[in-house]
């Protein structure tokens, strides 16, 4: 008990992340997610995440992403995966500027489930090797990121968590690890917050919505992304 309570202060102490004040940018948008993982062996199975997020007062759809990946479950508690991402980023710029610009990643993670009494509490470990096109270059760079996400039933489970209304808090800090002078020139990259009410509907399919703070580390102006974010969470 005493173990998960340090766990647990630990935790709590990363989503009370801030990040230092600076001239900021402040954006309203919108994000819809859906994350799939489909187990189909004892060992192996897909993973996938599809998102739209839209540009600064939800005018139009800024980014897509598509990322799949093949996931390997070491056992009942953690799993790696590997795969590939595309991002594509749409901007309503005059001319002659790209109005679509393309990131591909390679991608590899690691991910560990805890139960810390009706908790649940999950730790992911992911590095990127980016691809990034940008108006005048193409350029690459790596990325560390460390996401932690609780997920607490609203009301008391007899047993293992089924079917109910819960709450979810979680944030996920981003690291430039290589070639951070081409970006903002800082290892600190991004940090994002997120708050939300969820219904899990049987094992299988959950869904959330609430509230994202996205914190970007900018090379002259850092950015303060208020999005509202609608989740869909489907396993088989």
């Amino acid at each position: 008990m005493r173990k998960q309570k340090i766990i647990l202060t630990i935790v709590i102490s990363f989503f009370l992340f801030k990040a230092p004040a600076a001239q900021t940018i402040s954006e309203n948008t919108g994000w819809l997610a859906w994350f799939n993982t489909y187990k189909f062996s004892k060992r192996f199975g897909l993973t996938s995440d599809v998102q739209v997020r839209s540009a600064d007062n939800r005018d139009y759809v800024r980014h897509v992403l598509i990322r799949p990946g093949l996931t390997f479950y070491i056992n009942s508690k953690s799993n790696a995966t590997a795969g590939y991402a595309f991002i594509g980023h749409y901007n309503r710029l005059p001319d002659p500027a790209k109005n679509t610009l393309v990131e591909n990643r390679i991608w590899e993670q690691y991910i560990y489930n805890m139960k810390l009494s009706q908790v649940s509490l999950q730790h992911r470990f992911r590095l990127e090797q980016r691809f990034i096109e940008r108006q005048a270059d193409q350029i690459f760079s790596q990325r560390l990121r460390y996401f932690a996400r609780l997920i607490v039933p609203i009301a008391k489970q007899e047993a293992a968590f089924a079917k109910g209304f819960f709450a979810a808090v979680q944030n996920e800090i981003f690291f430039n690890i290589q070639n951070k002078e081409m970006l903002n020139g800082k290892l600190f990259d991004q940090n994002r917050v997120y708050g939300a009410v969820g219904y899990r509907f049987n094992a299988k399919f959950d869904m959330d919505a609430g509230y994202l703070n996205q914190y970007i580390k900018g090379a002259s102006a850092n950015t303060s992304n208020n999005a509202i974010q609608l989740a869909f969470y489907t396993r088989f």
